[in-house]
């Protein structure tokens, strides 16, 4: 397939912070929404922008715990916003345009992962729900907000993208459910996301972009059992990392950090991109990194937008009637 998946050079990698990607970049002046800004990922990003200058809004389902998780971080602003409720998602949205503000940065952050099975709304599997119904929402009731800033905006994908494919047939798991198949496609729609979004939004300037952090523990894995940690290499019997491949938060944040914020990337989107930099495609269905195929798939992309106009009521790209 012809693609611009490739890498550029970028100059940072694995090790990389969030701060060290910033080095020299001045956001004052910006405004950013993090979505799950206040734990784990969400609040290493929240720091690192706003350190760099850029004021910080922060939607949470939990107001109070995300207060006090960014308690002394100056520029940073927290609201109310349940991915999981459309009626929460659009009243954030609202909130937001009817101030008058534009959106520079939008980091599509928050997500669930490997829970029970959990229905929402009108019976949605939750991980597709939250993690991509739901932003998918934000985003085009926010539009007008990102056209305005000619916002560059970021999908937290991950290389848990791999297990699944979107299922057509069955997108929802009503017939048999299985938490990494349906967390592999919840991450799967992320990327598609960015390439639709991207392909739609760039005659406004909004650019759109997937990211793959890396491997963090964080509370993202607060459905694993122990047991199931220690199974996968990750933590010994005492709760103690052993996987030498994972990375600290501050690395983790990183490659959505650069996403958001690099140069390097004027005039560029709807790309996958890990370890801050633009990824190369996956060399065959078992390799575990770079992108597989099926995740930045124009024909895929469009499909699963237009599923998602279905089911959300919102597309702030349909003609006007």
């Amino acid at each position: 397939m012809t693609t611009a998946q490739h890498k550029i050079g970028s100059g940072f990698g694995a090790e990389s912070t969030a701060t060290d990607v910033l080095r020299g970049i001045d956001l004052s002046g910006k405004l950013a929404i993090v979505t799950g800004g206040y734990s784990g990922l969400g609040l290493e990003t929240t720091r690192a922008l706003a350190a760099a200058g850029a004021v910080v809004v922060v939607p949470a389902r939990r107001r109070a715990t995300a207060r006090q998780a960014v308690e002394g971080i100056d520029g940073v602003e927290v609201d109310e916003l349940d991915l999981a409720d459309l009626d929460s998602v659009r009243g954030f949205a609202a909130r937001f345009v009817a101030a008058g503000r534009g959106v520079d940065i939008m980091i599509n952050n928050a997500g669930i992962m490997a829970c029970p099975e959990t229905r929402v709304g009108p019976g949605w599997e939750a991980q597709f729900a939250i993690n991509h119904l739901g932003h998918y929402a934000l985003v085009n009731h926010l539009w007008p907000a990102l056209a305005d800033a000619g916002a560059r905006v970021v999908s937290v994908s991950s290389a848990a993208h791999r297990r699944s494919a979107i299922r057509w047939d069955d997108v929802q798991f009503e017939h048999g459910y299985d938490k990494w198949l349906a967390y592999g496609q919840a991450k799967t729609a992320n990327a598609l996301f960015a390439v639709e979004l991207d392909a739609l939004g760039g005659t406004a300037g909004v650019r759109a972009f997937a990211v793959h952090p890396g491997g963090i523990l964080t509370p993202l894995q607060r459905h694993l059992a122990k047991e199931e940690m220690i199974a996968f290499g990750w933590i010994d019997a005492d709760g103690n990392l052993v996987n030498t491949g994972f990375k600290t938060p501050e690395q983790g944040a990183a490659t959505q950090v650069w996403a958001a914020t690099s140069p390097r990337l004027a005039g560029m989107g709807g790309l996958y991109c890990e370890d801050c930099d633009v990824a190369e495609l996956a060399a065959g269905d078992a390799a575990t990194v770079g992108v597989h195929g099926y995740a930045i798939d124009l024909e895929q992309a469009a499909r699963l937008w237009a599923l998602s106009a279905k089911l959300t009521g919102v597309d702030a790209f349909a003609p006007a009637v």
